[in-house]
């Protein structure tokens, strides 16, 4: 019979992702549902691109278009990237579309809140065909400006950079 360290060089898996990922600490509000777990962690670095619009009482806002992030696992080795739905798409070529359940303010008050989200969509085939739920915490920086949009900045863009972590669950097998 093999043993895990020699399964994992004969897979060309690092030893690190043979072992189960523990969901973050959060608040009961963005706990993933009970019997799921947590199939995979990344790490995002990147932008949140954002929009100045007219909102519908016509005061102007900077509104969220997009993010555009790099997705990284533990080892710090850059596994996918982030972009406008919400969408994660790994290099394996499975991808997740997510929408937001609940938020809570991030611990920074300077950063973008922490989220639980459903899984909507998924397309190809990996890691992520099986996800149901997603949740980005320790967030940092991400926050639209404070000024600079107004009628005379109408569909300027602005970017702002951020970090989180996102942890993605399945069913329970």
């Amino acid at each position: 019979m093999l043993k895990v360290g020699a399964l994992t060089c004969l897979l060309g898996l690092p030893l690190a992702n043979a072992q189960k990922e523990s969901p973050p600490d959060v608040p009961e509000s963005i706990e993933a549902p009970a019997g799921e777990e947590v199939v995979l962690f990344a790490h995002a670095t990147g932008s949140r691109i954002y929009t100045c619009q007219a909102g519908g009482d016509g005061k102007f806002t900077w509104t969220l278009t997009a993010p555009e992030a790099e997705l990284r696992d533990r080892q710090d080795k850059v596994i996918g990237r982030h972009y406008a739905g919400p969408t994660w798409k790994l290099k394996d070529g499975s991808e997740v579309t997510g929408k937001r359940v609940a938020s809570i303010d991030s611990i920074d008050s300077e950063s973008i809140p922490w989220l639980l989200l459903n899984a909507v969509a998924h397309a190809g085939k990996g890691v992520l065909t099986t996800v149901t739920t997603i949740q980005r915490v320790h967030t940092h920086g991400g926050q639209p400006p404070t000024e600079g949009c107004d009628a005379s900045h109408r569909d300027a863009e602005t970017k702002s950079t951020y970090s989180a972590d996102y942890y993605f669950y399945t069913r329970a097998r």
